[in-house]
């Protein structure tokens, strides 16, 4: 059953180690949770068009020629969030979906994420049924599934074989929706599975699989709430990791995310009349290695060319790396997180921040070197404003409660903080686990009033954070800064890196945007979180440099040869003035101006450590146009923020 093309990039997940060597009666292909349709810089590297090319070899390659036909099923989270659907609002999945040759899916939370009527009308240009049973709403009828999705459907295979297959979903992810139909009903996953299973068998269903999206603790509780034998494969999704184990004779499978990994399932009943199926399963990683589908890579192209221009700016630069990997941010403190709570902080001038780490969608290390500002945007697609509330320390303690509730779940209310230290043992009872808090560096006043910005999603009750629910929802914080008048967190990092004083002020600069950006910086800086660049040893990596050249072209410079932002429609103010006399011709003043490029573009070479005499570059010297580094470093650290306590005993809150 191996990929024999590709045996560098596959694994056995199980083998059921039968004695015979007869061809499967069923096979599957499973992923779930996908969202960047492009490869990412660590493997592995995912993206649609080496995907593809493992479903196709799966599909259609000879080697499978006298085997069952194929069937791919997917376990939800396709149409947010990405840079894409920010634009596209989920509509350029749809084609990969279909050229998935997707069979079945199940809904996920972020298929909601614009709103229903959005996927349904998504939804329905889908070549196959979305499933979700126990989510009703009454507003469609009695007993009518959120969205129009099906509850259950009955596939037949190529060779005869029926398919059951049922839609579940878990109630923890309702609270993580922006927009809702109100008075929705949720139905226990285990208790609608017994309900709906035995119409399935009694329809001819030979083998049942749940296709779920819900954290594995739920799809454990399913498979052990369940009859054995009731459900013969769990395939779930939800989470963003690979996983397989068994329960009660029921196979559980999770398949990675994002395109990085999928799972190739052969089933075969099992031996001697017995009733079930054995389970031989590979985990497939989406490596470099892989070819890529030459017509996915035209669908992408077409998807992605009218982003790119402005995607692909240099935006800032790290002196370390960041890090934004899912593992990392549900489950302890980040440098990366560390950094954008700071920075959402002095923005508005708060006492505090608290945001969700679901927050953080890169799911990578940004290595030192330059920052694109398709990596902000990719790291924080969603559309949701930084807001400031007013609220008192039993607001915040119970917020910090709920953040680490189901530790050790990888969850998105985990928190990332700034100004705020905390400690909590994962050993107490939810809703008891902080032992204790301080803010400023003083122990947690649960009567004083404090500032705290944080997400808009977070202010409506969002991921279960009842106690920043606003007072315009029902709840008790008071607004100082609103979603309708609040900024983006990807527009702050973006005006953080343009307003960094080495690399210049942005076009029409004013007095209040001086005061304003110089306190943020005086504020965030104070404790050494920028490092200027020095000169690297000839050689050494640094950073992307796939795009260098490409950067320096497209750079616009003010002045006094500082990077201004390049959306701005004021170059042709301001381009050469103070740059050239004005007895100079345009032939002297664009010569002035292509000397300070190539100034630009040695730094940025110097930095990746690049030998100019690898692109054709002449070492000629700046002399009196010298120009100082392009922009500063950050350099963001860990710094004991959020402490983990072992043990039985608990501490007190006000230490």
């Amino acid at each position: 059953m191996s990929g024999e093309e590709f045996p560098d990039s596959e694994s056995v997940t199980w083998q059921s180690r039968r004695e015979d060597e007869r061809p499967p009666d069923l096979r599957f292909l499973h992923f779930n949770d996908v969202y960047h349709i492009e490869a990412g810089s660590a493997e592995p590297v995912g993206g649609i068009s080496r995907f593809q090319t493992v479903a196709n070899h799966y599909r259609s390659h000879p080697q499978y020629a006298d085997q069952p036909e194929l069937l791919t099923l997917f376990s939800g989270d396709a149409f947010n969030p990405s840079l894409e659907s920010s634009v596209t609002k989920g509509s350029h999945m749809v084609p990969v979906l279909n050229n998935l040759e997707t069979a079945v899916a199940c809904v996920g939370n972020h298929d909601l994420d614009f709103g229903v009527l959005q996927f349904r009308h998504l939804k329905n240009q889908c070549n196959f049924p979305w499933l979700l049973a126990n989510v009703l709403d009454p507003g469609l009828g009695e007993d009518q599934a959120l969205g129009g999705c099906d509850k259950t459907v009955l596939l037949e295979a190529s060779n005869g074989i029926k398919v059951g297959l049922v839609g579940l979903g878990e109630r923890e992810w309702l609270d993580t929706i922006n927009s809702l139909p109100p008075n929705l009903i949720y139905k226990s996953a285990n208790e609608t599975a017994k309900r709906l299973v035995p119409g399935l068998r009694a329809q001819g269903a030979q083998i049942i699989i749940a296709l779920t999206h819900a954290r594995e603790p739920s799809d454990i509780k399913l498979a052990e709430k369940t009859p054995p034998g009731l459900i013969d494969l769990i395939l779930g999704g939800h989470d963003h990791f690979y996983a397989h184990q068994i329960i009660d004779k029921t196979h559980i499978l999770r398949s990675g995310t994002d395109f990085k990994q999928l799972s190739y399932i052969e089933a075969r009943r099992k031996a001697d009349d017995q009733p079930g199926w054995d389970f031989d399963i590979i985990r497939r990683d989406i490596t470099r290695a892989l070819p890529k589908d030459e017509a996915t890579v035209q669908l992408v192209e077409k998807l992605t060319s009218s982003l790119r221009s402005k995607l692909e700016k240099p935006i800032g630069y790290t002196a370390v790396p960041l890090d934004g990997r899912f593992t990392t941010v549900r489950t302890k403190e980040s440098n990366l997180g560390n950094f954008v709570c700071d920075l959402m902080r002095h923005y508005y001038d708060a006492d505090c921040t608290l945001m969700a780490s679901g927050t953080v969608r890169g799911d990578q290390i940004y290595p030192p070197g330059i920052l694109l500002l398709k990596d902000i945007l990719n790291c924080f697609p969603f559309e949701d404003p930084v807001v400031v509330l007013r609220i008192n320390g039993k607001a915040i303690l119970e917020a910090l409660e709920n953040s680490v509730r189901l530790v050790p779940a990888l969850e998105g209310r985990f928190p990332q903080v700034s100004n705020i230290q905390f400690a909590y043992n994962p050993n107490l009872a939810p809703g008891s686990r902080v032992t204790w808090t301080k803010i400023h560096g003083k122990p947690l006043d649960l009567d004083k009033s404090y500032v705290m910005a944080t997400r808009g999603y977070m202010s409506r009750g969002k991921d279960g954070y009842d106690t920043l629910l606003v007072r315009s929802e029902g709840g008790n914080a008071e607004e100082i800064v609103s979603e309708e008048n609040g900024i983006l967190i990807s527009m702050v990092l973006r005006q953080y890196f343009m307003s960094l004083k080495v690399l210049g002020k942005w076009a029409r600069w004013s007095p209040s945007l001086h005061r304003h950006w110089g306190g943020v910086h005086d504020r965030l800086h104070a404790g050494g979180k920028v490092h200027e660049p020095s000169p690297l040893k000839k050689g050494t990596k640094h950073g992307r440099t796939g795009n260098l050249r490409a950067d320096a072209k497209n750079a616009k410079t003010d002045v006094e040869g500082r990077l201004v932002d390049s959306d701005t429609d004021d170059e042709k103010d301001n381009r050469y003035d103070g740059l050239a006399s004005s007895v100079e011709s345009v032939e002297e003043q664009k010569g002035r101006e292509m000397h300070i490029a190539r100034v630009f573009t040695r730094r940025w070479m110097d930095l990746a450590g690049i030998e100019r005499r690898d692109v054709g570059m002449v070492g000629e010297k700046a002399g009196e146009w010298e120009l100082p580094h392009w922009t500063k470093g950050i350099a963001p650290r860990v710094e004991g923020r959020i402490v983990v306590e072992e043990g039985d005993g608990a501490g007190s809150n006000a230490a």
